[in-house]
């Protein structure tokens, strides 16, 4: 079982709410029941807010009757719709507060229904029998409470349901149809098909969206008719466009970047004049932008109108972070040990967006590594990460790292210095190469005896990236790719050479992304080595845990040695596959499966792959999802666990 939490410095609490108050909101009592349990139960069930708290000293207690006729389908829905339903539980303050819950229902009732294609149907609501409109109706309340609970009917008759008729997009300024619009399937108005409400709401945002990304700024929706045909129970929709010119990207200014050296911002715009103008290439712009650590906001302003060049003029205001930061981490499990990690960080060290972060670790085993069982537990990191964006050009950045460290793993214990220091070149938003110098020297103990290594080495790393969120993405792929030669210093011979590779795609199946299935193939090889032997423990693959296959202890799928100690491999296969569904807005669940082995050959024989399933919990924040993988394993060996408990910031890749 691995638990790890991370902690920066304190997040100020929101500040209290001061808008006026709708009558759910004041029917809803804010206050909730102290403790951790109470906590999370209402992270789960928010309705529990609505029952929390004592009732108010004039509560009117009712007894709730809703009759949905002729469709059944549509009451899950009016329960939704209801505040008499989903706040029966809290009674309302007087007859007052009585009436005003039931009004509100009959609004959003017919709202419901429309919302539904039911444009046509009928909404009785009756207190104690009478209207909630009626004259008397605080005094029958009154005489209705003082028998008991008020008797309240609210009764659907939503009649036939409509379907789309003629849908017409037209030129506002011409009458005509617009030549080029988009289609009613992507509209989602397809004549014949069920006539929703929310569906001709949602038409309008895709029709300004397709004439934007078509390079129409200005485009709005002027009007839109709709017209009811009982007769036939067609909805017919007729909406009047005004695209707007067609533009160009202009001039582009900048404000707010005095943090950072003269022209960073202009030399990372990318977007000559006369571009055609488009939304995704200005988020494109935000999102490379929000890549430098001292970019703490990018806010994008595009021009009320043209200049007389025909272009239009876009507005960057850039706002900066705290340079500085320091916090701490730990992790731990009771199988891969416990690491506690202590960091300093300058997010703008000279002025040109340079970053450096320096970290202390401390690690503890937890038990005797199988491969030197009279091993000292304790290990530890002290590392220094520097990046400078724009060695050369604005594409291309330095990055080093340095660090001394002792690892204690089951296979091999590690006292190494080490130097990794290259040049990333980024071709696109989504494509990188990066060329390195790597440099290591060691001294490593394993079950073989103790040896001493120096290794030069010089990998190229190539990461391809379209997703549409790092730490929880909904579409798109993502390819990482790492090809490495290296020798060992007063060695004779060519070396060897590690390969190791990554592929993850993402699909949404619908518009909201509460449906998205995910998954990733994962392989690498030591190309040129003779056997395990002739390469370093800590150069070998290793499989097992939750980086690989959740439910198996760390590097516990990997080869071993006569003796049952785990020596690990010359090549790798990994796969997974999750399928992630949101319940509510916040709350999803994801079950997932995993397989893969390390083998003895350099190339993945697939003799021995273990497999695991498991089940997740996910809790969407600001930042990204909070993850909790639960994983069993499925065909485990007399030595594995039973399961595994993961908990991380992000998704599981």
């Amino acid at each position: 079982m691995t638990l790890a939490f991370t902690a920066l410095a304190p997040l100020p609490r929101a500040s209290a709410q001061t808008a006026p108050q709708t009558e759910a909101q004041t029917e809803v009592e804010k206050k909730t029941e102290p403790g951790l349990f109470n906590d999370l139960a209402n992270l789960f069930n928010p309705q529990r807010i609505a029952n929390a708290g004592p009732p108010p000293a004039d509560a009117v207690p009712y007894a709730l009757t809703i009759n949905v006729h002729g469709d059944s389908d549509l009451r899950k829905a009016i329960e939704a719709a209801s505040n008499l339903e989903t706040l029966k539980q809290r009674d309302p303050s007087g007859a007052a507060g009585l009436v005003r819950r039931a009004l509100a229902d009959q609004r959003d009732l017919t709202a419901a229904l429309y919302s539904a294609g039911y444009y046509a149907g009928i909404v009785r609501i009756t207190i104690a029998g009478n209207a909630p409109d009626a004259p008397n109706i605080f005094q029958i309340v009154e005489a209705a409470h003082a028998r008991g609970h008020v008797p309240i009917v609210v009764d659907i008759e939503p009649g036939q349901q409509f379907h789309f008729g003629e849908v017409r997009l037209l030129d506002a300024k011409t009458g005509r149809p617009l030549a080029d619009s988009p289609t009613f399937r992507a509209l989602r108005m397809v004549p014949g098909e069920p006539a929703l409400a929310t569906q001709i709401v949602r038409a309008e945002g895709i029709i300004v969206d397709y004439y934007r990304q078509s390079g129409h700024p200005f485009v709005h929706v002027v009007d839109r008719d709709i017209v009811a045909d009982h007769a036939t129970h067609k909805l017919d929709v007729t909406m009047r466009v005004d695209t707007g010119p067609r533009a160009t990207f202009g001039r582009f200014t900048v404000s707010g970047a005095d943090f950072l050296t003269p022209n960073f911002i202009e030399d990372r715009i990318e977007i000559p004049p006369g571009t055609p103008y488009s939304p995704e290439v200005l988020n494109r712009l935000r999102r490379r932008l929000l890549t430098y650590e001292s970019i703490g906001g990018v806010r994008i302003n595009e021009a009320s109108k043209l200049d007389s060049d025909g272009t239009l003029p876009i507005e960057i205001v850039v706002t900066g972070r705290k340079p500085r930061y320091f916090g701490f981490s730990a992790t731990y499990s009771s199988t891969d040990g416990s690491l506690a990690d202590v960091f300093w960080g300058h997010r703008n060290l000279f002025g040109g967006g340079e970053t450096l972060r320096l970290d202390a670790q401390v690690s503890w085993f937890g038990e005797k590594p199988d491969a030197v069982p009279d091993a000292d537990p304790f290990g530890y990191k002290l590392s220094a990460s520097f990046m400078k964006p724009g060695i050369y050009t604005a594409q291309d950045d330095l990055l080093a790292n340095a660090a001394v460290l002792r690892e204690v793993t089951n296979a091999y214990v590690r006292e190494a210095v080490t130097f990794l220091a290259g040049v990333r070149h980024r071709f696109n938003d989504q494509l990188s190469l990066q060329v390195s110098l790597d440099l290591e020297q060691s001294r490593v103990e394993d079950s073989t005896g103790t040896r001493d290594y120096s290794i030069i080495g010089i990998p190229f790393y190539m990461n391809y990236d379209s997703t549409d969120n790092e730490l929880d993405p909904s579409r798109g792929i993502r390819f990482s790719g790492t090809v490495e030669p290296y020798a060992y210093l007063g060695e004779a011979g060519a070396g060897t050479t590690m390969v190791d590779m990554s592929f993850s795609t993402y699909h949404a199946f619908d518009e909201e992304k509460r449906y998205i299935l995910a998954g990733r193939v994962s392989g690498g090889s030591v190309i040129g080595a003779s056997n395990i032997y002739d390469v370093p423990p800590q150069r070998r693959f290793y499989v097992g845990g939750g980086g690989t296959v959740r439910g198996y202890d760390y590097q516990s799928i990997s080869p071993r040695d006569a003796d049952d100690i785990i020596i690990g491999g010359l090549s790798y296969f990994v796969a997974s596959a999750e399928a992630r569904i949101r319940v509510t807005d916040t709350i999803g669940i994801v079950p997932f499966v995993d397989m893969g082995a390390a083998f003895s050959s350099a190339t993945p024989d697939f003799d021995g792959l273990k497999y695991s399933a498991g089940i997740g919990l996910r809790y969407y924040t600001a930042v990204g999802p909070l993850r909790l993988d639960l994983a069993f394993p499925i065909n485990p060996g007399p030595d594995d666990g039973d399961f595994g408990l993961y908990v991380s910031l992000g998704q599981a890749f």
